[in-house]
């Protein structure tokens, strides 16, 4: 086992990058298409949702076909569904092509996760993936940033077709990945899938990744709508959910740097209280201070409770470990989509201080379970690890 490629971490940089280009345009979207902007919030839920039902169908491929393969013909096909997003000029169109995206990049980031699982000893795990997840800060700040400038200044259209042509771009670099071992490649599709419903732990983390998605994604999502709803231009609203990215970036490194002290039922509680702290915060105030707050509490909050969650995705049940990460990223997206739905009439009428209010109290019995779930699960034997 090796450490991961370099070129594995663009993968979650450049997926990233179309993920969350979106929520800066959405006020200027629905601007410049004539559309309430809860048709525009549910064009967004449209991905998510897909993302996330494909995440364990893109598991189960991959386990087939091979991780780089699969990873490759997804970041293209995506590619093609996000440039076609430049083109749209209705509602359905837009929901339609953002969802064939979603459905798309859901490859992305599992597969990354699972190669780590595959090439990467157990003990430097969470070190990897908190790298990992890097990418996914850089591309949150990228794109945040550079989505609020474009609608400033010029329009929506480019980012999306910036976004296809980056991966696009990926795909084709991907040839020089090294493919991992394909040790599931024999269980064929219904096995693994039965080996989770039979896993109480799995069961568990795809639950505490449910309410996850629901809380730090849909708050994400909706903070910078909420932000220029105070009053404020789309770029700025952009640049202070960037603060997300970047803090994320950061504390990455504090977590990683105490995953090897601290347990990680510690981390999780950490996590989920900076989520609570975040949600509150925002519910109080929308301006960009209470904003730019919010959103590094948010980042650190990703990188210790998620983190930690993900890294015991990929340790839960070993012998369908990309069935798992897999069904773990759909339940978090998946968790997030049917929060947009839930709240996206209360979005339309700016109600955003319910809304980030409901997100606080979800976080803390969150924290609650994942981190009394973590403290007390058992590692399989021959696992290494605490």
């Amino acid at each position: 086992m090796t450490p991961a490629p370099r070129l594995l971490l663009a993968v979650p940089f450049v997926s990233t990058l179309d993920r969350f280009a979106m929520p800066p345009m959405m006020v200027s979207m629905a601007a410049q298409l004539g559309l309430p902007l809860s048709q525009v919030v549910h064009a967004v839920g449209a991905y998510v949702l897909a993302y996330g039902i494909m995440q364990p169908v893109w598991g189960m491929v991959s386990d087939r076909a091979g991780l780089v393969r699969t990873m490759r013909v997804a970041l293209a096909l995506g590619a093609v569904s996000t440039i076609a997003s430049a083109f749209t000029d209705s509602a359905l169109a837009l929901a339609l092509t953002r969802g064939l995206a979603g459905a798309c990049f859901a490859a992305a980031i599992p597969g990354s996760l699972v190669y780590l699982g595959d090439t990467v000893p157990a003990q430097r795990r969470q070190r990897e993936i908190t790298n990992l997840m890097a990418g996914v800060a850089v591309g949150t700040a990228v794109a945040s940033t550079a989505a609020g400038v474009l609608v400033q200044y010029s329009t929506w259209r480019i980012a999306f077709a910036a976004t296809g042509l980056a991966a696009l771009a990926l795909a084709w670099a991907l040839a020089r990945l090294p493919a991992p071992p394909r040790p599931r490649a024999h269980l064929g599709l219904v096995a693994p899938l039965a080996a989770v419903s039979r896993s109480r732990p799995a069961l568990l983390v795809l639950a505490l990744a449910f309410v996850e998605g629901g809380v730090l994604i849909g708050v994400l999502t909706l903070l910078p709508a909420a932000v220029e709803a105070a009053g404020v231009s789309a770029a700025v609203a952009g640049a202070v959910t960037a603060a997300y990215g970047i803090a994320v970036l950061a504390f990455s490194q504090l977590v990683g740097f105490l995953s090897r002290r601290v347990h990680a039922w510690r981390l999780i509680a950490y996590g989920a209280a900076a989520a609570v702290a975040a949600c509150a915060l925002v519910a109080l105030s929308r301006s960009p201070a209470a904003a730019l707050a919010g959103a590094t509490l948010l980042g650190a909050a990703w990188a210790a409770m998620h983190s930690s969650l993900q890294t015991w995705a990929t340790e839960v049940l070993p012998a369908a470990r990309a069935t798992v990460v897999s069904a773990f990223a759909g339940s978090l997206f998946l968790g997030s989509a049917v929060a947009a739905v839930l709240v996206a009439g209360l979005a339309e009428q700016q109600r955003y201080a319910q809304i980030f209010g409901w997100a606080a109290a979800l976080a803390a019995p969150l924290g609650l379970f994942g981190a009394l779930g973590r403290k007390r699960w058992i590692r399989p034997e021959g696992e290494p690890g605490r």
